[in-house]
């Protein structure tokens, strides 16, 4: 099996924002990146050359989170203002309000479909809405105190959600139930995220820690004890092979959870980095901090043919059977890892953990990696296809969504057309 395996390379940095970033996201198009702040804007910057990043305007406090819509074609904000936003990601910053809750909303997802949002907030509920009638739906009401943190799962039927009465709780969205809470008992929980199999969550947050917990046996797999401060973001690579974490110690950590251990330590941000994410595609990460900038680092270290992997896997699984562990893995410690300087003297550097990168491990649930891996064996011209129709169903339901507006809108004027008329007649007959 062929490889190649480098490090992680800061490509770019994007700079605009007036206070520290709160959250960023890619377009799936690979064309856009998206950032929001406590300045109260978001701004769109686009990996074109010479091509100028606009700013959104519209929420009267701090913009919380920022993600887009599966298709690309909308941009969903979360602010202080109690308010939520749906962007059209063009110049002309055009957006629709939902008011939300009743307090900060902390955090926005769209499901996988594009079809809803859930939001959490300081009002200590977390909510569902759907994006083309923009209407509220329900709430999930348990949690304790402020709601940090909502996500679907990537088959929409879950949602997990963290914040500050310590607990990770896991909701049945047909049932609107809570199907079973983890308690984290080392402080309040910043972050939680889904792996893209589905079955696990990672979650960090105040007490320093990455967590990984195995969502059908409900046990915890991994424990990273890996920052110097509080987690504050976490996002899965695609493969499911890796985690990236920001914390308060102005470091990320990429974590290779098939062999369960510290794979980068990188430094740029100066203060603490806010949020990170993957691409839909793995390529590239980001990461926005307090120091109000916004880093992309080209990931290198996944280079790999995954069709080799995938081959190579599935040789191994035929000579082994994977059970999940009937206890959750042990902290892994290493050795004090040696500091690796750039030769172009930029303001950051990697710590590598461990040498052996390539040899075939589990899953920390104990399932072979093909698993995740099989997934790429869609043909392309399908996929490609498929995510055409996604994006023209997207369309279609922005333009119900503006029809929608525009009857409602006429409703209104025909009401208050009849209304004067009325009063026109009555003062005709005095």
């Amino acid at each position: 099996m062929s490889s190649i395996i480098e490090d992680p390379v800061l490509e770019r940095t994007f700079k605009g924002h007036k206070d520290a970033v709160t959250s960023v996201d890619f377009n799936g198009n690979m064309k856009q990146l998206a950032s929001s702040s406590m300045d109260s804007t978001l701004l769109i910057f686009s990996f074109k050359p010479h091509v100028r990043a606009y700013r959104l305007s519209g929420h009267k406090d701090a913009v919380t989170s920022v993600v887009f819509s599966p298709s690309g074609h909308l941009i969903a904000s979360s602010s202080r203002d109690k308010t939520v936003r749906l962007w059209v990601p063009s110049v002309k910053g055009e957006s629709t309000v939902f008011k939300a809750h009743t307090s900060t909303v902390r955090s926005v997802d769209f499901s996988k479909d594009g079809q809803s949002m859930v939001t959490a907030s300081d009002d200590k509920t977390v909510k569902l809405w759907t994006v083309h009638r923009q209407r509220f739906l329900f709430s999930l009401t348990g949690h304790m105190n402020w709601v940090r943190c909502a996500r679907f799962s990537p088959d929409g039927r879950l949602i997990v959600s963290a914040g500050d009465d310590k607990t990770i709780k896991l909701w049945d969205r047909s049932s609107k139930q809570c199907s079973h809470t983890f308690y984290e008992y080392g402080g309040i929980v910043n972050h939680v995220e889904f792996h893209p199999s589905g079955t696990c969550i990672a979650a960090g947050g105040a007490d320093n820690a990455v967590k990984v917990w195995d969502i059908r046996m409900n046990k915890l797999l991994q424990h990273y004890q890996v920052h110097g401060g509080p987690v504050n973001s976490l996002s899965f690579h695609p493969s499911g092979n890796y985690l990236v974490s920001g914390s308060a110690d102005s470091t990320l950590k990429i974590l290779d959870l098939m062999e369960g251990r510290l794979f980068y330590t990188l430094h740029g941000h100066q203060g603490a980095v806010n949020s990170v994410k993957f691409s839909k595609n793995g390529e590239l990460f980001a990461s926005g901090g307090v120091d109000e900038q916004i880093l992309v680092w080209r990931t290198n270290f996944d280079s790999i043919d995954y069709v080799d992997v995938l081959q190579a896997h599935r040789q191994n699984s035929k000579s082994s059977h994977c059970h999940a562990p009937d206890h959750p893995p042990p902290i892994n410690h290493h050795p004090p890892p040696k500091e690796v300087k750039e030769p172009n003297g930029r303001d950051y550097s990697h710590l590598i953990v461990g040498d052996d990168r390539n040899s075939p491990e589990l899953f920390p649930d104990g399932r072979s990696s093909t698993t995740s891996l099989e997934r790429r064996d869609i043909p392309p011209q399908l996929s490609e296809t498929l995510e055409h129709i996604v994006a023209q169903l997207d369309v279609i339901t922005q333009t119900v969504s503006i029809l929608e507006q525009r009857l409602t809108m006429c409703e209104n004027k025909l009401r208050e057309c009849l209304n004067n008329q009325q009063k026109i007649i009555s003062s005709n007959k005095t």
